[in-house]
């Protein structure tokens, strides 16, 4: 698939991610204890939302992660919100991030990926940390399809198919993209090598190798230390460009709706991520502005080596 975000990454340069839009809005001071987590805010302070692109825009990012992850019209109507409402907030996520592109002032092209999170992120139980729901590919096509049409509607550069963790869960994935005319990414949320479900990740990064609408696929949501025998083994399945996002290297502790231990990012390390094949490379969850920075900077020294 053509578009100009797929020829930005066809001239071989890095693109930098954004990091964490849960942690950003929680140093605003944004409680996001419930189901709905970063979501919720998408109709009670969207501004705050648009506030938290630009902070990584101006940190450095190159690419904006829509505050849709946990957005979903199940999700929603929990809430009490209807499809149609719940429709203009996933559509509302683009267009906030858009805004902060334009915000920004960049002397650098700026880009905006629409967010899919997996089905377990909408039971909001941890779940995306393990996968194997008992649903079948079709139940979970039925599940993204919907959401991912009103998102590709939306006219994002990009589709983040994120946090996947499972290779049944990417297959219907995959299927759910077909034809939405937006190119998209898949990345898996990966531990000690091999996917969350257990699965061996060439089998799973090998699912997105004939895939045309997949122009990247890679890793978030893991730890840092699980980084780069990923990028290799996505690379080498896939001959595609690989993204790379992971955690600061603390613990989410579900049960207790927390985070435990301490960073082991070294923003040092992407220079080595790059030399492997990724070149989509940011943070995900605790990552802030400041490592944005400096995994921007590292990587501009790379390219300039």
């Amino acid at each position: 698939m053509t578009s100009d975000f797929a020829a930005a990454l066809a001239t071989g340069r890095s693109l930098v991610l954004d990091g964490g839009m849960s942690n950003q809005l929680g140093a605003a001071g944004h409680d996001l204890s419930d189901e709905l987590w970063s979501a919720r805010l998408l109709a009670e302070a969207p501004g705050a939302i648009t506030e938290a692109h630009l902070a990584y825009f101006e940190a450095g990012a190159d690419v904006a992660i829509t505050s849709s992850y946990q957005a979903t019209f199940e999700g929603f109507a929990r809430r009490g919100l209807g499809r149609e409402r719940s429709a203009e907030l996933l559509a509302l996520s683009v267009d906030l991030a858009r805004e902060a592109a334009r915000r920004a002032r960049a002397d650098r092209p700026l880009w905006v990926a629409a967010s899919a999170g997996p089905y377990g992120a909408m039971l909001a139980d941890g779940s995306e940390y393990r996968g194997r729901y008992g649903l079948t590919l079709d139940d979970l096509e039925r599940f993204h399809r919907p959401r991912l049409e009103v998102l590709a509607a939306a006219r994002p550069d990009v589709l983040a198919l994120e946090t996947v963790p499972d290779t049944d869960e990417a297959s219907a994935l995959l299927r759910a993209v077909r034809g939405l005319g937006v190119p998209a990414w898949l990345s898996y949320t990966v531990a000690g090598g091999r996917t969350r479900a257990g699965q061996p990740l060439e089998e799973a990064f090998a699912l997105a190798a004939d895939a045309d609408d997949v122009i990247a696929v890679g890793v978030n949501c893991c730890a840092p230390e699980d980084v780069p025998g990923a990028v290799e083994t996505a690379a080498r399945a896939t001959g595609k460009p690989v993204v790379a996002y992971p955690n600061s290297g603390e613990t989410w502790d579900a049960r207790a709706r927390s985070w435990r231990g301490r960073s082991s990012l070294d923003p040092e390390r992407v220079r080595a991520w790059r030399a492997s094949g990724a070149r989509l490379i940011g943070g995900c969850c605790r990552v802030g502005p400041d490592t944005i920075t400096s995994i921007a900077s590292a990587l501009a020294r790379a390219s300039r080596a």
